[in-house]
């Protein structure tokens, strides 16, 4: 497996427990929520600019992104 994609496997991973534990939810419906909004997808993206935060930014940009995706649905 190439560095890049260990990376952001583990942005990934860090985003999924981090989301978890905040709302209260097992890791896997934290993935499967991740998986049915496309989030994995959005920081594989998004990629060049998280690596270079700190890990915490993945889960801070995927919880923003649910977020918006919950208001929107909410219209």
């Amino acid at each position: 497996m190439m560095k890049r994609q260990r990376d952001e496997n583990l942005l990934i991973v860090v985003a999924v427990e981090q989301y978890a534990r905040k709302y209260g939810l097992s890791t896997l419906e934290a993935f499967t929520l991740f998986h049915e909004n496309e989030i994995n997808t959005l920081i594989r993206k998004h990629y060049n600019a998280l690596h270079t935060q700190s890990l915490d930014e993945s889960f801070h940009f995927a919880d923003d992104v649910l977020k918006q995706r919950l208001k929107r649905d909410m219209k």
